[in-house]
């Protein structure tokens, strides 16, 4: 499927959560050859994310909640972009309220969001014949137990959707469910990447996310508890290696549909804990272990797929990322 529309100068590509942790590193990504328009209503992400866009001739930011219709030839500060005339290209689908100290908050908006925010957003697809991407999660995976060690694209889908994070868990799934019915009706080509465990600066550090309540804890010269056994694991993904995937992922083939995106390397919590605290020099903190609260200890990706088609592997060293995360916390912390 080709787009309806000509290509007059640069193409023109929508990102919406473009505002949050992996939106905003794909707006940046995308802006250096790309017209890009970013969709947020920072209801769980921050303008600060994109402070270093907003003045870029090739960005445009707009305030919007996706449950509701999105006309983009209604905004006058598109114009230079010339919707009227070519469109909209590509479309990456970030879009959804994600916060762990808050989700009961954002419950109802979740749902919302997985369903009638999707069809909105499929349905500019299928008015421009753009090209759109989906960022899914490895939540439909479910946790890792004894027969999955590691996880496929072909792998069945676990998810327990009468829970308190079934809005999220199940939504993410239904979404997937329409992302495949439109593809197949009106002959789209959707991708969808499913997003493992991922860190990285512009991450929330006061929300209860793994790697920044260590951060904070080290930088505090306080003892590093971990929530889960002793040797609980973890796959970590620094945020500039998904962002790459993503892209890889839109341009790969018709066909291509689902893909992994995460690191396949296995790490032990308490190792990474304590890379932490050597990084960040806490001479009196310690790794203190709570197994009373169960850790979700998700599988691995399997990204032999994401290897063969996209030619696609994390790069960044855990060692390297970190540090990159501790530099952003130890700015941040004071300021949020």
């Amino acid at each position: 499927m080709s787009s309806a529309f000509p290509v007059i100068d640069r193409k023109t590509v929508l990102v919406t959560g473009g505002a949050g942790f992996i939106g905003s590193h794909l707006c940046e990504a995308l802006v250096a050859t790309h017209n890009v328009i970013c969709v947020d209503n920072f209801s769980t992400s921050h303008v600060s994310n994109i402070d270093g866009l907003l003045q870029h001739p090739h960005f445009e930011f707009i305030n919007h909640d996706i449950t509701q219709p999105l006309e983009l030839e209604r905004y006058p500060e598109l114009e230079r972009f010339r919707i009227r005339i070519q469109g909209v290209q590509e479309i990456y689908h970030l879009a959804c309220p994600i916060s762990k100290r808050q989700f009961d908050e954002f419950r109802i908006a979740t749902i919302l969001t997985n369903s009638v925010g999707i069809k909105h957003i499929l349905d500019l697809a299928v008015k421009y014949k753009a090209k759109m991407l989906y960022a899914s999660s490895s939540v439909l995976y479910g946790p890792r137990r004894p027969d999955l060690d590691r996880a496929s694209e072909t792998t069945p889908c676990f998810v327990d959707h009468l829970t308190p994070y079934g809005a999220y868990d199940e939504g993410k799934r239904f979404s997937e469910s329409i992302l495949y019915t439109y593809a197949d009706v009106y002959k789209l080509d959707v991708k969808i990447s499913r997003i493992f465990r991922t860190y990285g600066p512009r991450m929330k550090i006061f929300d209860g996310n793994l790697i920044p309540d260590m951060i904070l804890a080290a930088l505090d010269g306080k003892d590093v508890e971990l929530k889960g056994p002793d040797d609980a694991r973890v796959g970590l993904c620094y945020v500039g290696d998904v962002v790459d995937g993503l892209l890889k992922h839109m341009r790969s083939p018709v066909g291509s549909m689902l893909m992994n995106i995460g690191s396949d390397q296995d790490e032990r919590m308490a190792v990474v804990a304590q890379k932490i605290i050597q990084l960040v020099n806490a001479e009196g903190s310690r790794v203190r272990f709570d197994p009373s609260p169960a850790f979700f200890e998700a599988p691995l990706p399997d990204i032999s797929k994401a290897r063969s088609v996209l030619g696609w592997v994390p790069l960044t060293r855990l060692d390297d990322g970190l540090r990159k995360m501790i530099d952003y916390t130890r700015s941040k912390r004071h300021l949020l």
